[in-house]
């Protein structure tokens, strides 16, 4: 066998990697719906790390 040329190389590389995605997007497609749909539906304004004042107010009342 001769040597092969780098772009030849790169090729088989990239070829490669393409079809290790794809087996891993075939071999994960419900998971990956589910969290794709679940991304779509989720509200981008929203940050769950934010705490409603009158909320957190209200709770440490009832909490008296």
């Amino acid at each position: 066998m001769g040597k092969t040329s780098g772009a030849k190389q790169a090729t088989v590389v990239v070829a490669a990697m393409a079809l290790g995605w794809l087996a891993i997007e075939i071999a994960f497609k419900p998971f990956l719906d589910k969290f794709r749909s679940s991304i779509d539906k989720s509200d981008p304004t929203k940050d769950p790390d934010d705490f409603d004042t009158a909320a957190t107010a209200t709770t440490s009342k009832e909490g008296l």
